[in-house]
């Protein structure tokens, strides 16, 4: 399988003037982008997060890609901020535009048209955590940890609250906000944050990979329209939630490419999909 990589404009001098966000995409129209910060285990800094936001961009409107997998260098998946860049300019503006930027792309993967896979190994703390379960899916390596621990430093993880308590029950993801603990990969499995965990850290591509060739055996179109609406009807009360879902529904059924499912199932044949 061919694989080709890019990089984005934006380069960090700490890191030896490597990207701060590695792209790479192979033949199948399958993305991964590698946050690119190692020796800050790819702390959520400015730059890096302005990074991130162009590749989300630019992957909005490319009608090619099929699935993102979003990864870390390193030995990190993210630590979350970079609290030394945040104490350097204690100013409220500058806080509402950090965290303004951060929820930027939060959003920028929940309205991509393609799944989110996230590929985590070591730790992912605080914004990192968040990452994680702002994404489609995800998973771990056994010894992955996750934890929002604003807290201990007396921050309160306002916005990973967000995403925290879209995946977990509402009492596991308040525990995590109060306390700050990490948990480990299993504990983040059975709460929902992460859908698999691999027992060897080797292992954590093939796992990626058995749900990325999973999904790519499906239509695009089946899988963006189905995307949109998860998201959407969920925060709607339940008869409007479904008043939305019997549209998406109707529509996704005029595609040809349910039209033709439809008839190879009746036909006894395999969907011939181009």
């Amino acid at each position: 399988m061919a694989t080709t990589a890019e990089t984005t404009n934006l380069r960090d001098p700490s890191e030896g003037g490597e990207p701060l966000v590695r792209c790479e995409r192979d033949s199948r129209g399958v993305v991964t982008l590698t946050l690119n910060r190692p020796r800050a285990l790819n702390a959520l800094s400015e730059e890096l997060l302005g990074a991130l936001q162009a590749e989300l961009d630019a992957l909005a409107g490319d009608a090619s890609a099929r699935v993102l997998v979003l990864a870390g260098a390193g030995k990190a998946f993210s630590a979350g901020h970079d609290l030394r860049q945040m104490r350097a300019e204690p100013s409220l503006g500058y806080y509402q535009r950090l965290f303004g930027q951060c929820s930027k792309v939060m959003l920028s993967l929940i309205r991509l048209p393609i799944p989110v896979i996230a590929r985590v190994h070591g730790i992912a703390a605080a914004a990192g955590c968040q990452l994680v379960a702002q994404c489609d899916l995800a998973v771990a390596s056994s010894e992955a940890r996750f934890a929002v621990n604003g807290v201990t430093l007396g921050l309160f993880c306002s916005t990973p609250a967000v995403a925290l308590s879209r995946n977990l029950t509402r009492k596991a993801a308040f525990e995590m906000l109060v306390t700050g603990e990490f948990i480990t990969a299993e504990e983040a499995r059975s709460r929902g944050l992460v859908n698999r965990v691999v027992v060897a850290p080797a292992t954590l591509n093939a796992a990626v990979e058995e749900l990325v060739a999973s999904i790519l055996a499906k239509p695009r179109a089946a899988i963006a329209m189905g995307k949109e609406l998860f998201y959407r009807q969920a925060e709607l009360p339940i008869v409007a939630a479904y008043e939305a879902a019997t549209q998406t529904i109707a529509c996704n059924m005029m595609d040809d490419t349910a039209l033709e499912g439809v008839q190879a199932f009746i036909d006894k044949r395999q969907p011939r999909w181009g």
